[in-house]
């Protein structure tokens, strides 16, 4: 570890005395004592009132089958004990304490939490989504007058369909949700139905990471497998001759027809982003890619950039991270947060094959990119959907109109192999009766799309 070079950096970069930085390794179990003597001397003790009415912030909240919902709090104010009569200020729910504690680091019972404890309350909770991370818990008898400043309630902002594959069925993927949203208060979904999929889930997730996270455990824990849609964010619309704007969560929704819409808004994100000085003109042209706009670029030292942009949501949920960390080597990191809606120029593409729309491969892009995505994703399609034994079309179009298309050439059975010389006309005739079944197959046969057609549209360029 180049320990010096940090040191100047905090002090460059955080404004902060190195000198009182302490030098430890976990690994070794070196620094551990002198970490923890700081803590008790630099930190100063939590404030508050035990006399006051309680006012408890949750930070967490787990499911368990005989306490109930369980959430883990810090006492700002007040005490807390069981046979107390509780309120969640953000819902006026009330319930009755049944056993408060600490982990410590196992669940350990306590006889009260007062001001400044950190620990968890349980009062027989049926459902961890009446419990809001954020949320303020106080006395029903004896209310605060104000909830712990800067709750906002879990929104969604990122949407996928997820349908069942394989031989997982419907039902199997929806145990499967409600089993893990007893635990994931800020996950949500709905039933939904899609021609070519069948019956599935829309779910809504927090972010990239935790749509990863989800995907993940349904299927390690839950043995259920899954096909998942383009994710997309909230888009809202003002339609002609309609009041106010409504939110649209899948792009199924979108209207085809440009015409029919007044205005289009989309979540814009800042981001921030730390990268070695010798990266920064790929991550500039990058960020100009994804439609961003510089508002910041600094450096922290000598070696090290600071660049802020703001962008469009959509832009940094497919790619985005993977794009970043091979322009960059991997050094480059960022992070960002909403800031809002904009106007945007955005159209929806559809998705046909063989002229049915797939509804699942519907996307919301910017007008300016909707002739290349659509080329690409035409292009992605032929790559992954198998050959049948019918012509397969593929089209992508704009407002009723195909902007781009392929065609994938059907398997072709050699019917003339065991005809040996004789009449040219019994071959012509073998070979019209098969195109003729071809034919037929084409408009009663249904394309079946596997995952990778999903999740090849998906690639970066």
């Amino acid at each position: 570890a180049d320990v010096e070079r940090v040191k100047k950096q905090i002090e460059e970069v955080l404004g902060l005395d190195p000198e009182e930085a302490i030098l430890a390794s976990a690994k070794e179990g070196i620094g551990i004592e002198e970490i923890l003597e700081a803590i008790v001397k630099r930190i100063p003790p939590p404030k508050g009132d035990p006399n006051k009415p309680l006012k408890a912030l949750v930070f967490d909240s787990y499911y368990d089958p005989y306490r109930g919902a369980v959430a883990f709090v810090r006492i700002f104010d007040g005490e807390v004990k069981p046979g107390d009569q509780i309120m969640l200020m953000s819902t006026g729910r009330t319930y009755e304490v049944t056993e408060v504690g600490a982990q410590t680091p196992k669940m350990t019972k306590f006889e009260k939490l007062s001001a400044g404890d950190v620990g968890y309350i349980a009062a027989s909770i049926k459902d961890v989504r009446d419990i809001r991370i954020g949320d303020t818990i106080t006395s029903a008898r004896k209310p605060a007058k104000e909830p712990v400043p800067g709750f906002q309630p879990a929104k969604p902002m990122v949407f996928a369909g997820l349908y069942p594959a394989e031989d997982t069925t419907y039902e199997e993927l929806r145990d499967a949700l409600e089993k893990y949203a007893i635990n994931d208060a800020a996950i949500t979904y709905e039933p939904e139905s899609s021609p070519a999929l069948g019956m599935g889930f829309r779910v809504g997730f927090l972010g990239m990471l935790h749509m990863e996270i989800v995907q993940e455990r349904l299927e390690r824990e839950y043995g259920v497998k899954l096909i998942t849609t383009a994710p997309n964010v909230v888009y809202r619309i003002k339609e002609k001759h309609k009041e106010g704007y409504r939110e649209v969560r899948n792009p199924s929704e979108f209207p085809d027809n440009p015409a029919l819409l007044e205005s289009v808004e989309e979540p814009f994100v800042l981001v921030s982003i730390v990268t070695p000085k010798e990266f920064v003109g790929p991550i500039i042209q990058l960020c100009q890619e994804k439609r961003g706009i510089q508002k910041t670029l600094s450096y922290l030292d000598p070696n090290t950039a600071y660049l802020e942009y703001e962008m469009p949501l959509s832009e940094i949920i497919v790619d985005f991270h993977d794009r970043i960390k091979s322009v960059s080597r991997g050094y480059a990191s960022y992070d960002y947060e909403l800031i809002g809606y904009r106007p945007s120029n955005l159209v929806k593409l559809t998705v046909l094959v063989n002229k049915k729309p797939v509804d699942a491969l519907s996307f919301v892009v910017h007008a300016d990119r909707a002739q290349k995505f659509a080329r690409r994703v035409a292009e992605r399609l032929k790559e992954t959907i198998p050959r049948q034994l019918f012509e397969v079309h593929i089209q992508v179009a704009k407002g009723g109109k195909v902007i781009a298309s392929e065609r994938i050439k059907p398997l072709r059975a050699n019917v003339t192999a065991k005809c040996y010389g004789g009449d040219v006309t019994r071959k012509k005739k073998l070979l019209e009766n098969q195109k003729e079944g071809k034919k037929r197959m084409k408009q009663f046969g249904k394309v079946q799309l596997p995952q990778e057609a999903f999740l090849s549209v998906l690639k970066s360029e």
